[in-house]
């Protein structure tokens, strides 16, 4: 399946896509975590999951709260009907997901450059990591309350199996992160550890944090150093987007997050002697020059 080159990208009136791999070029843009994307990560491999029910949360609770406020200062029933169809169903979904099983992670294996995907059947893919395929994607709609824009990051796997099963042959990942830069800066999380190191990206926020990192521990700390303002803040994401919820729903999946447990995948993440590491082809080697000058060239003219 043949892709753009990165660093493309395609504008139309109400959509936007950036194609960000192969091959694996800067963005520009700084890592950033900011959907808990990182489940693990040490020097030779990070693992990658898209199970984000703290996402979720934060989409329907603000719903909630907003068809609570109507309907106190209004209290029709009919409105109230609606209501609870328009929160139940996704609410019923996020239900579903908590009861399921969590998705296992990809893992991205930095001295081999391979990428390992396991599916649920425990079937699993090793794809060298110059293949694998990454987009941002932004769409915009316009309506009497406005324009609204959602975007998604989406990365993509080959099966190297030319015998592999229709179903089997592709895999992909989708991040609701909202396109854009957004996406890079998420992407930029991989990309940088690949081709740069763990120092180079955010340690993995997911599991039970330190009381201080907490929503409460937080707002407490702010408290006590007189920071009314950051305890203001704090106590408007836990009542109006429900961020308290979030955690601790995600502390109740991800505090154990799913780990790749085949003999062979193991083997495989095991770490090698710096002298048995992967190194980057050629055609990486010109594109990442390339895009490096472009770069710096784009911020030199910024500053003049």
């Amino acid at each position: 399946m043949s892709t753009p080159p990165a660093g493309t990208t395609k504008k139309r009136l109400f959509s936007r896509n950036d194609y960000l791999a192969p091959l694996p070029i800067p963005t520009g843009e700084k890592p950033c975590d900011m959907l808990n994307t990182i489940w693990r990560k040490n020097k030779a491999y990070i693992d990658i999951g898209n199970y984000s029910i703290g996402s979720a949360v934060m989409v329907l609770w603000p719903m909630v709260m907003l068809f609570a406020l109507m309907y106190y200062i209004t209290p029709d029933p009919l409105m109230l009907g609606g209501a609870i169809i328009i929160v139940g169903v996704p609410t019923l979904f996020l239900i579903q997901g908590l009861c399921r099983e969590t998705p296992l992670p990809v893992r991205f294996n930095r001295q081999r450059r391979e990428v390992c995907v396991q599916l649920a059947d425990g079937e699993y893919w090793i794809v060298p990591w110059e293949s694998v395929t990454a987009a941002a994607t932004q769409h915009s709609s316009v309506s009497q309350a406005g324009r609204n824009t959602m975007g998604l990051l989406v990365i993509g796997f080959e099966n190297p199996d030319p015998q592999a099963k229709d179903d089997h042959k592709h895999f992909s990942m989708g991040f609701s992160c909202g396109g854009g830069t957004d996406a890079m800066a998420l992407w930029e999380c991989i990309r940088s550890y690949m081709e740069i190191g763990p120092d180079a990206v955010p340690d993995s926020r997911v599991g039970i944090a330190p009381y201080e990192e907490t929503q409460i521990g937080s707002i407490i700390t702010d408290l006590r150093k007189g920071n009314l303002l950051q305890v203001m803040w704090g106590i408007f994401c836990i009542t109006m987007l429900g961020t308290y919820l979030a955690e601790k729903l995600q502390y109740l999946k991800l505090s154990h997050p799913p780990d790749l447990t085949h003999p062979a995948i193991i083997e495989w993440s095991k770490p090698l002697p710096p002298e048995q590491w992967a190194k980057r082809s050629p055609e990486l080697e010109i594109a990442i020059a390339k895009r490096e000058a472009e770069l710096a060239a784009r911020t030199a003219q910024k500053q003049t």
